[in-house]
């Protein structure tokens, strides 16, 4: 069977990596903050104003938080919202349906999935999958 992911997370180890990842979606969801109140927009690359930060191409800030994010996926999770600190597992639930682990900073474990195609507002309890 061919899946949209290559790595895929047991329940276990999903909620093992939240000690590495728990800190790190909270230093995102700063930086963000911070960027907000810069004005930046880091869905377009610019600042709302228009204008440039005169030094470089984007903040140190957008910089750190990309960097992050890719630190967060090469160890095999998804982040999914950055305000929130959304972040979903790829996991095969035992009838060989892919799906994501749901844990959102500030939640105190992974205690709910979805369905790859539903996204957050399909969030169900873990003990259903």
């Amino acid at each position: 069977m061919k899946y949209l992911h290559e790595k895929h997370f047991t329940i276990d180890e999903a909620r093992n990596l939240l000690d590495q990842i728990r800190p790190l979606v909270s230093r995102m969801i700063e930086l963000k903050r911070i960027l907000d109140l810069k004005g930046y927009d880091i869905y377009r690359h610019r600042y709302f104003t228009g204008n440039p930060n005169g030094e470089k191409n984007y903040p140190p800030e957008l910089e750190e938080l990309i960097a992050l994010i890719e630190r967060i996926e090469r160890m095999g999770a998804i982040v999914k919202g950055i305000e929130q600190g959304l972040v979903d597992f790829p996991h095969i639930r035992e009838n060989g349906q892919e799906v994501y682990l749901c844990w959102m900073y500030g939640e105190e474990t992974i205690n709910y999935w979805h369905a790859i195609s539903e996204g957050f507002m399909g969030r169900r309890p873990i003990e259903e999958i």
